[in-house]
């Protein structure tokens, strides 16, 4: 039958791929079972045998594709530039519309419509959040209880960021991406962003007509459901000279928005991940540099972040900033294991990474760690367990500035523009 979307892999993409291996050191599902299938090389030798009508869709290439991490860590080393994110979200499109099973149909109502919807996603937190009081999380299925684990607690969150208005504008003005998951599991992240970012002179919105990103959807080859949460973005977020957003998978996400919406590539072009826009900040002297030392910080790194945007130096300047000694724990960059649900779809496989990446954690004796991403954050948390204390970049910059006797200097930034 061969492809049967648009969305499916092009034969450029394909081509681009000249075989040379060199993205195999660099897989972390290759890494772990040494299986060629388990490559990126390997992956795209079977997406093009269904290219080129040699196999079809069904049950073993669904296998091969749904065991790829999808975080992307192939395409910095690729010397023939293979989009392979791009491609591996068309094989799984198609995967999705010629093997519909009841999961692609859950899943598809889940990421297209459950938290598109802030009513269902309020009403889903609130039962987490009861779940959480009461402990019945550990009654969960073993997947789902790993997952639960490493969720922030969510009782007594400060109230939802979407709607927010504020900032001088002296600097500039924002929106933010206020997100699906982010905003309510993680809520503080968006409000150190806004804090940070009007501590920098930018008037801050937050849309209210905004949605989630589509990254899950897109990631799971959820399309057509990625195409409408796009469309319904864009025009909420046209206007604003830049779109700051807080998670690193979705920030990804929105910065290719070019292939998700026809006005897509102007929003893309002014997003921008939330380490990025501080780290500016921050060098242009809008937001401090503080002289006291804060200790050291293990720093993890997002595959969306790390790879998917090349953004490596930010997150460690921040630290850096709030007087923070940064700790590297992996120089490779191997992805923790999160990837989106596939910590519920692959439970082993998410497992071993996790518990590699807190290995090389706890092996530093650091007990602070940075994580950019909420679906590291809620791995590490799971893996390591009690004794550490994980948070995004931004807070813990936050936290040290609003800590440290810095104030004047903090307030001479804010007053010297």
């Amino acid at each position: 039958m061969g492809w049967v979307t648009e969305y499916h892999p092009t034969t450029d993409e394909l081509n681009a791929c000249v075989q040379c291996g060199l993205c195999l050191p660099a897989c972390p599902t290759y890494r772990l079972t040494g299986r060629e299938t388990a490559s990126p090389r390997g992956r795209i030798q079977a997406m093009k045998a269904v290219h080129n009508g040699i196999l079809e869709v069904d049950g073993p290439f669904q296998g091969v594709i749904d065991f790829c991490l999808g975080c992307r860590a192939c395409e910095p080393v690729c010397p023939g530039m293979v989009p392979y994110g791009r491609a591996l979200e068309g094989a799984r499109a198609e995967i999705a519309a010629q093997r519909p099973g009841f999961g692609h149909r859950a899943r598809s109502f889940l990421l297209g419509r459950v938290i598109g919807s802030r009513g269902s996603l309020r009403a889903g937190s609130g039962a987490l959040r009861a779940a959480q009081a009461t402990r019945a999380t550990a009654l969960a299925p073993s997947r789902f209880r790993r997952l639960a684990a490493g969720v922030r607690p969510l009782g007594g969150r400060p109230r939802a960021t979407v709607g927010h208005i504020g900032g001088g504008g002296e600097s500039g003005k924002v929106a933010l991406l206020a997100g699906c998951i982010q905003d309510e599991w993680f809520r503080p992240v968006n409000h150190a962003a806004i804090a940070l970012l009007e501590m920098a002179g930018y008037r801050v919105e937050v849309p209210i007509g905004q949605t989630c990103c589509g990254a899950l959807a897109a990631h799971d080859g959820k399309a057509d459901a990625a195409r409408a949460l796009a469309d319904r973005n864009v025009p909420v977020f046209m206007g604003y000279e830049q779109v700051v957003v807080t998670s690193a998978g979705c920030s990804a996400h929105v910065r290719e928005y070019r292939h998700w919406s026809p006005a897509g590539e102007q929003i893309g072009e002014r997003a921008v991940d939330v380490t990025v826009a501080v780290a500016r900040a921050i060098e242009t002297g809008l937001l401090p540099r503080l002289t006291a030392r804060s200790g050291p910080m293990a720093i993890q790194d997002p595959c969306h972040l790390r790879h998917a945007q090349r953004v490596t130096a930010e997150p460690r300047s921040i630290l850096e900033a709030g007087g923070f000694e940064v700790v590297e724990i992996d120089p490779a960059g191997m992805c923790c294991g999160a990837a989106g649900l596939y910590t519920v779809l692959q439970p082993m496989a998410s497992a071993e990474l996790g518990n590699r990446k807190a290995a090389q954690i706890r092996s530093t004796g650091v007990t602070r760690v940075a994580s950019a991403n909420p679906g590291c954050e809620m791995q590490l948390r799971s893996a390591l367990g009690a004794g550490y204390e994980i948070a995004h970049p931004i807070e813990w910059y936050l936290k040290a500035v609003m800590e440290a006797d810095e104030s004047g200097r903090v307030a001479a930034v804010r007053t010297a523009r």
